[in-house]
């Protein structure tokens, strides 16, 4: 087992050293909060169940027999909690001639940073990946797809290709607007937030909050400012990988979701034989997706 001995850190040893750097970094963490609703799990994994409800109802002819439809449970999606975990061992020697205290701050900080780091590139990954069959939900096609097999209303979509603009995201609106059931009745749904890259931040700003229509030369009013739409504003997220990939959240229940089984836990203990001492932190969770109408989502045209 590798251990962090006196060689490793050879200048904490001496007197005279006047700073250590590299463990006092801030952090981008829980940005997975804004696109994940949380959950806790007392299971290996969870389930969630696509049960249709009814078809629209016919006309009944006077004295003709009254038609009988059924509602019954499509496709499943699966939750498979993951374990995340990472340790460091110092020697006794180490710990007993570091002149800095460094390892109470590489167990506070630094490994909490690289826990936290997973945990978020995890969450963003559902988005990263959202347009790739490799990467299905329940109904067997990407999280984002012009594709969803439905019961009784063909193929659905809730992707486009078009870069983040005015126009796009009002025709998406409209899009989630008209987001029906497996049965083919419209459920009303509603955008609520924008979720972007860092590189898109600024495109945002200007689309969502001028008072009159960005980019233009008249002194049409923001309509969607107006109408009060995307009331959640955007949020960023600094892992997203694809710079020109976009999202809109809807009012959809059992969208995106995050199991936690088991919360962030920390340990420490001694090694008898060489008295090394040794650091663990654990956690597990896991990011997912149930329903797509959850969200609508754009990879960009470029």
């Amino acid at each position: 087992m590798a251990a962090i001995t006196r060689a490793n850190i050879a200048k904490q040893l001496l007197p005279g050293l006047n700073a250590i750097f590299g463990v006092e970094y801030g952090s981008v963490d829980n940005e997975d909060e804004a696109l994940f609703v949380t959950e806790n799990s007392e299971r290996a994994f969870e389930e969630e169940v696509l049960f249709t409800g009814f078809g629209t109802a016919p006309t009944k002819q006077e004295g003709a027999a009254v038609e009988y439809d059924n509602a019954q449970e499509q496709w499943t999606a699966r939750y498979t909690m993951e374990t995340i975990a990472l340790a460091f061992s110092i020697t006794e020697e180490a710990m007993e001639d570091n002149l800095y205290d460094t390892f109470a701050k590489v167990r506070a900080k630094a490994l909490a940073r690289a826990m936290a780091n997973t945990e978020q590139v995890k969450g963003a990954n559902v988005f990263n990946n959202g347009f790739l069959n490799a990467f299905a939900g329940g109904d067997n096609v990407a999280f984002f797809s012009a594709s969803h097999p439905t019961l009784a209303a063909g193929l659905q979509s809730n992707t486009l290709a078009v870069d983040l603009s005015e126009t796009a995201i009002e025709n998406s609106l409209i899009n989630i607007s008209l987001f029906k059931d497996d049965r083919g009745i419209l459920i009303g749904a509603k955008g609520v937030s924008l979720h972007i890259p860092p590189q898109l931040q600024f495109v945002a700003e200007r689309i969502l909050k001028s008072q009159n229509r960005a980019g233009t030369a008249d002194n049409d009013v923001n309509a969607m400012r107006n109408k009060g739409m995307l009331p959640g504003g955007y949020t960023l997220n600094h892992r997203f990988t694809d710079s020109n990939a976009w999202f809109l959240k809807t009012d959809v229940p059992n969208g995106a979701k995050k199991f936690i089984r088991v919360p962030l836990q920390t340990k420490m203990e001694p090694d008898f034989d060489t008295g090394n001492l040794r650091f663990k932190a654990r956690k597990r969770f896991v990011h997912g997706f149930s329903d797509w109408r959850g969200y609508l989502g754009s990879s960009g045209s470029t």
